[in-house]
């Protein structure tokens, strides 16, 4: 199976090559690596550009975007921009950040996952972060979930789901979609990435009322996500963000933001979610 990376970045000069390498040194090797500098003012450009040089299936695009760091809109735009420059040849499309180290037999076993079963749609593996000198899994969500950081998208599956939504949530609503239409989504724990930058680490507040925002936008309705936000909250060990999740549910309520998905796929988004509830509580 033929797969392409896109790695959108901003600023990585410091990290990238790490990620680079780890993917020039894959059992199977990518068909084509797209990196996009986005809006960069470090030397991120002449990192990649040093491993063009050696390795003829990465290219750089280069994008202005504002300089503010919103998650979801800005780094699926910077993607887009990546993905436009491909080809359609290829049977998996790899969404991946630039501050990680895969193993070397990541997208192998990826790829076999694939090749096992037609109707799987998603895989990935687990994101893991440096504490204390141990690698810890980084708990930020269920194990059934692949984490936004490294997503991987049978062809058939990411035309079907619309690509990717610009937007805070984007990482969920795929893989909600894909339940939506069918597709299975694999977790494969045996395969551990180190993630060099803990998730939301730069989040301004702002950026903390865009989880609220996100959950209106799935189409949760109000229980699903105060339940979503108490969770998310304690998980990350800030009991208050549950007050930022819930005051940007409502400002989005409020000012009527647009669904990210149509009014079908919102009712069997709940009726998921209430499912899955109803089985972890009995």
């Amino acid at each position: 199976m033929r797969y392409y990376i896109v790695i959108p970045s901003h600023n990585e000069e410091a990290l990238i090559s790490l990620t680079l390498q780890s993917l020039v040194d894959q059992t199977f090797l990518p068909a084509k690596i797209v990196v996009v500098n986005d809006n960069s003012t470090d030397n991120t450009a002449a990192v990649v550009n040093s491993f063009i040089s050696k390795h003829p299936f990465i290219s750089l695009v280069n994008k202005t975007s504002d300089a503010v760091h919103l998650p979801g809109s800005k780094v699926i735009q910077a993607f887009q921009t990546g993905f436009d420059t491909l080809d359609e040849n290829y049977d998996l499309i790899v969404k991946i950040d630039a501050d990680l180290i895969f193993p070397a037999n990541y997208f192998e076993t990826i790829i076999k996952h694939f090749q096992s079963d037609e109707r799987i749609g998603m895989a990935g593996g687990f994101c893991y972060i440096e504490k204390n000198g141990e690698w810890i899994l980084e708990n930020l969500t269920d194990k059934d979930h692949i984490r936004g950081a490294l997503k991987a998208y049978r062809k058939e599956t990411f035309q079907q789901i619309g690509g990717l939504k610009p937007a805070m949530g984007w990482d969920t609503v795929d893989e909600l979609l894909c339940k939506f239409y069918n597709w299975k989504v694999v977790t494969n724990e045996s395969l551990q990435v180190k993630h060099l930058k803990p998730t939301g680490a730069n989040y301004n507040q702002k950026a903390r009322y865009k989880q609220g925002e996100a959950f209106y936008t799935l189409g949760y309705g109000f229980f699903i996500t105060a339940i979503a936000s108490i969770k998310l909250a304690m998980m990350k060990k800030k009991p208050l963000l549950f007050i930022d999740y819930m005051n940007g549910f409502w400002k989005a309520k409020s000012s009527k933001t647009p669904l990210l998905v149509t009014t079908e796929q919102a009712k069997f988004i709940r009726n998921y979610r209430l499912k899955k509830m109803k089985e972890k509580l009995f």
